[in-house]
Protein backbone atom coordinates (compact mmCIF):
# COMPACT_ATOMS: atom_id res chain seq x y z
CA UNK A 1 0.00 0.00 0.00
CA UNK A 2 2.69 2.04 0.56
CA UNK A 3 4.04 1.65 -3.26
CA UNK A 4 1.27 2.83 -4.44
CA UNK A 5 0.66 5.60 -2.27
CA UNK A 6 3.98 6.97 -3.41
CA UNK A 7 3.81 6.12 -6.89
CA UNK A 8 -0.20 6.25 -7.74
CA UNK A 9 0.94 9.05 -10.21
CA UNK A 10 3.56 7.03 -12.09
CA UNK A 11 1.15 4.03 -12.08
CA UNK A 12 -1.83 6.04 -13.65
CA UNK A 13 0.45 8.20 -16.09
CA UNK A 14 1.72 4.64 -17.05
CA UNK A 15 -2.13 3.12 -17.67
CA UNK A 16 -2.46 5.99 -19.83
CA UNK A 17 0.28 6.06 -21.63
CA UNK A 18 -0.54 2.78 -22.12
CA UNK A 19 -3.86 3.17 -23.15
CA UNK A 20 -2.49 5.97 -25.63
CA UNK A 21 -0.15 3.89 -27.41
CA UNK A 22 -3.12 0.94 -27.76
CA UNK A 23 -5.64 3.23 -29.15
CA UNK A 24 -2.74 4.40 -31.89
CA UNK A 25 -1.99 0.85 -32.68
CA UNK A 26 -6.01 0.16 -33.42
CA UNK A 27 -6.75 3.40 -35.13
CA UNK A 28 -6.26 2.56 -38.41
CA UNK A 29 -7.97 -0.74 -37.97
CA UNK A 30 -11.23 1.73 -37.07
CA UNK A 31 -10.69 4.49 -39.76
CA UNK A 32 -10.62 1.45 -41.95
CA UNK A 33 -13.68 -0.16 -40.69
CA UNK A 34 -15.16 3.37 -40.90
CA UNK A 35 -14.23 4.12 -44.43
CA UNK A 36 -16.38 0.41 -45.51
CA UNK A 37 -18.97 1.24 -43.46
CA UNK A 38 -19.14 4.83 -45.27
CA UNK A 39 -18.47 2.97 -48.63
CA UNK A 40 -21.30 0.32 -48.26
CA UNK A 41 -24.01 3.18 -46.82
CA UNK A 42 -23.02 6.23 -50.18
CA UNK A 43 -26.67 5.93 -51.42
CA UNK A 44 -28.85 8.46 -53.10
CA UNK A 45 -32.71 8.66 -52.86
CA UNK A 46 -33.93 5.94 -55.11
CA UNK A 47 -30.73 5.37 -56.92
CA UNK A 48 -28.75 2.65 -55.05
CA UNK A 49 -25.18 2.71 -55.01
CA UNK A 50 -23.71 5.54 -56.50
CA UNK A 51 -21.45 5.65 -59.90
CA UNK A 52 -18.33 7.05 -59.83
CA UNK A 53 -18.12 10.06 -62.69
CA UNK A 54 -15.64 8.65 -65.49
CA UNK A 55 -12.33 10.75 -65.88
CA UNK A 56 -12.85 14.24 -67.72
CA UNK A 57 -11.92 14.16 -71.17
CA UNK A 58 -9.56 17.10 -71.41
CA UNK A 59 -8.38 16.32 -75.12
CA UNK A 60 -9.83 19.23 -77.02
CA UNK A 61 -8.95 21.82 -74.35
CA UNK A 62 -5.09 20.33 -74.59
CA UNK A 63 -5.05 21.08 -78.82
CA UNK A 64 -6.33 24.16 -78.12
CA UNK A 65 -3.58 25.08 -75.39
CA UNK A 66 -0.79 23.77 -77.74
CA UNK A 67 -1.92 25.49 -80.67
CA UNK A 68 -1.94 28.18 -78.70
CA UNK A 69 1.01 28.18 -77.26
CA UNK A 70 2.84 27.56 -80.65
CA UNK A 71 4.16 29.20 -83.73
CA UNK A 72 1.18 30.64 -86.32
CA UNK A 73 2.11 30.40 -89.75
CA UNK A 74 -0.02 32.00 -92.38
CA UNK A 75 0.36 30.49 -96.40
CA UNK A 76 -0.34 33.66 -98.59
CA UNK A 77 1.70 31.64 -101.36
CA UNK A 78 -0.48 28.32 -101.78
CA UNK A 79 -3.45 28.78 -100.49
CA UNK A 80 -4.73 32.29 -100.20
CA UNK A 81 -4.46 33.77 -103.78
CA UNK A 82 -6.57 37.20 -102.60
CA UNK A 83 -3.69 38.66 -100.44
CA UNK A 84 -1.10 36.85 -102.34
CA UNK A 85 2.60 39.51 -102.88
CA UNK A 86 3.26 37.14 -106.01
CA UNK A 87 2.42 37.29 -109.46
CA UNK A 88 0.34 34.41 -110.71
CA UNK A 89 -0.13 33.18 -114.36
CA UNK A 90 -2.64 30.69 -115.73
CA UNK A 91 -1.12 27.93 -118.34
CA UNK A 92 -3.02 26.74 -121.17
CA UNK A 93 -4.10 23.45 -119.43
CA UNK A 94 -6.10 25.96 -116.73
CA UNK A 95 -2.81 25.49 -114.02
CA UNK A 96 -1.67 28.69 -111.87
CA UNK A 97 2.23 28.70 -111.39
CA UNK A 98 3.79 31.63 -110.03
CA UNK A 99 5.17 34.11 -112.34
CA UNK A 100 8.78 33.70 -111.48
CA UNK A 101 8.43 29.76 -112.02
CA UNK A 102 8.40 30.76 -116.06
CA UNK A 103 10.52 31.93 -119.45
CA UNK A 104 14.31 30.72 -119.55
CA UNK A 105 15.03 30.25 -115.81
CA UNK A 106 12.20 27.24 -116.00
CA UNK A 107 13.91 25.87 -118.82
CA UNK A 108 15.14 22.42 -117.96
CA UNK A 109 17.90 20.37 -119.21
CA UNK A 110 17.18 16.75 -119.37
CA UNK A 111 19.92 14.92 -120.91
CA UNK A 112 23.16 16.50 -122.63
CA UNK A 113 24.31 14.21 -125.49
CA UNK A 114 27.89 13.81 -127.05
CA UNK A 115 28.29 14.57 -130.78
CA UNK A 116 31.39 12.27 -131.86
CA UNK A 117 34.09 12.26 -135.42
CA UNK A 118 34.22 8.95 -136.10
CA UNK A 119 36.81 7.13 -138.58
CA UNK A 120 36.44 3.92 -139.21
CA UNK A 121 38.71 1.34 -142.03
CA UNK A 122 35.87 -0.05 -143.53
CA UNK A 123 37.90 -1.65 -147.13
CA UNK A 124 41.19 -1.98 -148.36
CA UNK A 125 40.82 -2.06 -152.78
CA UNK A 126 43.65 -4.47 -153.90
CA UNK A 127 42.58 -4.09 -157.82
CA UNK A 128 44.92 -0.87 -158.43
CA UNK A 129 48.67 -0.56 -158.82
CA UNK A 130 48.78 1.04 -155.16
CA UNK A 131 46.52 -0.11 -152.16
CA UNK A 132 43.42 1.91 -151.17
CA UNK A 133 41.87 2.18 -148.84
CA UNK A 134 37.47 3.28 -148.11
CA UNK A 135 37.59 5.63 -144.75
CA UNK A 136 33.93 5.87 -143.57
CA UNK A 137 33.83 9.30 -142.06
CA UNK A 138 30.96 10.08 -139.69
CA UNK A 139 30.37 14.04 -138.77
CA UNK A 140 27.73 13.73 -135.50
CA UNK A 141 28.49 17.56 -135.11
CA UNK A 142 28.30 18.72 -138.59
CA UNK A 143 25.52 21.38 -139.94
CA UNK A 144 24.63 19.60 -142.67
CA UNK A 145 22.75 16.43 -142.19
CA UNK A 146 24.05 14.24 -144.90
CA UNK A 147 27.57 14.54 -142.68
CA UNK A 148 26.01 13.47 -139.66
CA UNK A 149 25.71 9.95 -141.28
CA UNK A 150 28.56 8.06 -142.70
CA UNK A 151 30.52 9.44 -145.91
CA UNK A 152 33.53 7.07 -147.61
CA UNK A 153 37.04 8.53 -148.22
CA UNK A 154 39.15 7.08 -150.65
CA UNK A 155 42.58 7.50 -149.84
CA UNK A 156 46.17 6.06 -150.93
CA UNK A 157 49.52 6.44 -149.89
CA UNK A 158 50.83 9.64 -151.11
CA UNK A 159 47.28 11.66 -151.71
CA UNK A 160 47.05 14.86 -150.57
CA UNK A 161 44.43 15.19 -147.89
CA UNK A 162 40.92 15.61 -148.22
CA UNK A 163 38.76 17.42 -146.51
CA UNK A 164 38.90 15.55 -143.17
CA UNK A 165 42.30 13.32 -142.94
CA UNK A 166 45.76 12.99 -144.74
CA UNK A 167 46.89 9.37 -144.82
CA UNK A 168 50.85 9.78 -143.59
CA UNK A 169 51.92 5.89 -143.26
CA UNK A 170 50.91 2.27 -143.06
CA UNK A 171 51.73 -0.16 -140.44
CA UNK A 172 51.82 -4.17 -141.90
CA UNK A 173 51.33 -5.45 -145.23
CA UNK A 174 49.52 -2.56 -147.83
CA UNK A 175 46.50 -5.02 -148.82
CA UNK A 176 46.17 -6.28 -145.09
CA UNK A 177 47.68 -2.84 -142.64
CA UNK A 178 48.00 -3.77 -139.11
CA UNK A 179 47.83 0.44 -138.62
CA UNK A 180 46.98 3.15 -140.89
CA UNK A 181 48.75 6.58 -139.20
CA UNK A 182 46.59 9.75 -140.68
CA UNK A 183 46.19 13.43 -139.54
CA UNK A 184 43.36 15.07 -138.97
CA UNK A 185 43.23 18.51 -140.99
CA UNK A 186 40.86 20.62 -138.40
CA UNK A 187 43.45 20.10 -135.40
CA UNK A 188 46.46 18.33 -136.95
CA UNK A 189 46.51 15.95 -134.39
CA UNK A 190 48.07 12.05 -135.71
CA UNK A 191 45.68 9.21 -134.79
CA UNK A 192 46.32 5.74 -135.26
CA UNK A 193 43.31 3.55 -137.08
CA UNK A 194 43.19 -0.05 -136.96
CA UNK A 195 41.35 -2.45 -138.81
CA UNK A 196 39.16 -3.93 -135.39
CA UNK A 197 39.25 -0.32 -134.12
CA UNK A 198 37.86 3.03 -134.99
CA UNK A 199 38.87 6.57 -133.70
CA UNK A 200 36.32 8.65 -132.19
CA UNK A 201 36.53 11.97 -130.39
CA UNK A 202 34.42 14.49 -129.05
CA UNK A 203 33.00 17.10 -131.66
CA UNK A 204 30.45 18.50 -129.52
CA UNK A 205 27.21 18.31 -127.82
CA UNK A 206 23.07 18.41 -128.87
CA UNK A 207 20.89 19.14 -125.62
CA UNK A 208 17.52 17.40 -124.78
CA UNK A 209 14.98 20.10 -122.98
CA UNK A 210 12.17 20.34 -121.15
CA UNK A 211 9.86 23.36 -120.50
CA UNK A 212 7.34 21.84 -117.84
CA UNK A 213 5.18 25.08 -117.69
CA UNK A 214 3.75 24.24 -120.94
CA UNK A 215 4.78 20.88 -121.05
CA UNK A 216 6.85 21.74 -123.91
CA UNK A 217 10.07 19.18 -124.85
CA UNK A 218 12.99 20.08 -127.19
CA UNK A 219 14.57 16.77 -127.97
CA UNK A 220 18.32 16.88 -129.63
CA UNK A 221 19.09 20.30 -130.12
CA UNK A 222 22.08 21.85 -131.28
CA UNK A 223 24.09 24.52 -131.45
CA UNK A 224 22.15 27.47 -133.90
CA UNK A 225 18.50 25.64 -133.43
CA UNK A 226 15.71 28.46 -132.24
CA UNK A 227 13.40 27.53 -129.61
CA UNK A 228 10.13 29.33 -128.58
CA UNK A 229 8.42 28.78 -125.34
CA UNK A 230 6.62 31.03 -122.73
CA UNK A 231 5.79 33.57 -125.70
CA UNK A 232 9.56 34.13 -126.71
CA UNK A 233 11.91 32.57 -129.12
CA UNK A 234 15.67 31.64 -128.14
CA UNK A 235 18.48 30.62 -130.00
CA UNK A 236 21.05 27.89 -128.47
CA UNK A 237 24.49 29.68 -129.09
CA UNK A 238 26.50 27.41 -126.99
CA UNK A 239 26.67 23.76 -125.61
CA UNK A 240 29.59 21.77 -123.43
CA UNK A 241 29.07 19.00 -121.60
CA UNK A 242 27.55 20.82 -118.46
CA UNK A 243 26.01 24.02 -119.52
CA UNK A 244 23.79 25.34 -122.34
CA UNK A 245 23.66 29.06 -123.35
CA UNK A 246 20.58 30.58 -124.56
CA UNK A 247 19.49 34.14 -126.11
CA UNK A 248 16.36 36.23 -126.42
CA UNK A 249 16.04 37.03 -130.04
CA UNK A 250 13.95 40.03 -128.53
CA UNK A 251 16.69 41.27 -126.48
CA UNK A 252 19.52 39.23 -126.79
CA UNK A 253 20.01 38.62 -123.28
CA UNK A 254 21.69 35.47 -122.46
CA UNK A 255 20.64 32.58 -119.76
CA UNK A 256 23.01 30.13 -118.35
CA UNK A 257 21.42 26.27 -117.81
CA UNK A 258 23.59 24.65 -115.67
CA UNK A 259 23.15 20.53 -116.17
CA UNK A 260 23.31 18.39 -112.74
CA UNK A 261 22.82 15.03 -114.23
CA UNK A 262 21.27 12.20 -111.88
CA UNK A 263 23.58 9.51 -111.01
Amino acid sequence: MDFLKKHYEKILLTVVLLGSVGLLVAMPFFIKADQEDAENHKTIFLHGKVTPLPDLDMGLENQLSQRLNGSFNLDLETTNKLFNPLEWQKTLDGRLIKKEDIGSKALTIVKINPLYLILKLDKVETNEPVARYLIGVVKQAAVKVSAQHVQHRGVSLGDKANDTFELLSVKGAPESPDQLIMKLVDSNETITLTPDKPYQRVDGYSVDLRYDPERKSFPARRVGASITFAGEEYNIVAISEDEVILSAQSNQKRTKLRYAPTP
